[in-house]
């Protein structure tokens, strides 16, 4: 059920249903700030709540109408905090579009990136795809992993369904946050690096593979290595003397030498 309200209170208690919030609820609010373009977590106990910034984010019609066509496909309750006047201009602006259109949009990377640990790039090269978090749980790939560290930034179990990308430092920081079992924000914090994947995202969306929520475009489930990935870089394929290294280093080695591949 999608809910538009023009505000809603940042706790534990939903007033729309009168209790707490559970995993089926999420909350967009349409905000004008300057500070972000698009921000996402869980606070307060309140719902997972993703903020786009009407100033900073150009076409955040489409992330406020990839929201609800997301949000209604998987039977979740949304929330969109915003007038009923942007509710309408957005849905003018996304006509003809859905949340998981087979083509890339002008502004979305033709390039996705997923990053891993070096021993679950043994295992994807070996399955020959990536497997989302839930999938290898069932698999019992994982059994020593009671949670998707994602978990910490209080996002819902079933996102754990998806393959999720990132890119600058966001994949590396996951990384490292995972070996250390807390997020570590810190660019600059030595970990163990492990494989930097590079995907081609127009030959994933020409397949049907995208999936869009209003803050991410991830993939659903399994994500086959042929045809779709592009490169894999490791610290020995990029030049770096260890394989100790930083989210900041690591990253920019990497996508600096990828340039060079595709260019």
């Amino acid at each position: 059920m999608i809910y538009r309200v023009d505000d809603l209170s940042d706790n534990r208690i939903n007033s729309i249903a009168e209790r707490e919030y559970d995993g089926s609820w999420m909350i967009l609010i349409l905000t004008d700030s300057e500070d972000y373009r698009l921000m996402c977590g869980r606070e307060n106990g309140c719902a997972y709540t993703i903020n786009v910034s009407s100033v900073k984010c150009e076409d955040w019609q489409m992330a406020v109408c990839d929201f609800i066509g997301f949000s209604e496909a998987n039977g979740k309750n949304a929330v969109l905090v915003m007038s009923e006047a942007d509710l309408e201009t957005a849905k003018r602006y996304y006509d003809g579009h859905r949340y998981n259109e087979p083509f890339l949009r002008e502004n979305e990377p033709s390039v996705l990136v997923h990053s891993t640990s070096m021993s679950s790039w043994e295992l994807i090269k070996h399955d020959g795809m990536l497997k989302s978090w839930n999938r290898l749980k069932s698999e019992k790939v994982i059994p020593k992993e009671q949670q998707p560290i994602g978990v910490k930034l209080g996002d819902p179990m079933d996102f754990s369904d998806y393959i999720m990308f990132g890119g600058g430092i966001t994949g590396e920081i996951v990384v490292n946050s995972k070996q250390h079992g807390e997020i570590i924000m810190d660019a600059n914090a030595e970990y163990i690096t492990g494989a930097r994947l590079y995907f081609d995202a127009k030959k994933m969306a020409h397949d049907g593979l995208l999936v869009r929520d209003g803050c991410h475009i991830k993939v659903k489930d399994t994500l086959p290595l042929k045809p779709y990935l592009i490169w894999a870089a490791t610290w020995d394929t990029i030049g770096l003397e260890s394989q100790i290294s930083t989210p900041k280093i690591f990253s920019e080695q990497a996508d600096k030498q990828f340039q060079i591949i595709v260019e």
